[in-house]
């Protein structure tokens, strides 16, 4: 049974905040946000699908 993620689920929404966020700021200061969001959304989704580890 997977133990509960919410540090992914957190990740993962602060990512989705943080890239409309820089959609609201526009330019390229707006897209460098944007793209930092995208890369926290990215990552706290494959951290849902990463293993855990059982000791």
């Amino acid at each position: 049974m997977r133990q509960n993620n919410t540090t992914s689920w957190v990740v993962t929404g602060v990512g989705a905040a943080v890239t409309g966020a820089g959609a609201l700021v526009g330019g390229s200061i707006g897209a460098g946000i944007a793209g930092f969001g995208l890369a926290h959304v990215v990552l706290g989704v494959l951290d849902n699908f990463r293993p855990t580890v059982r000791r």
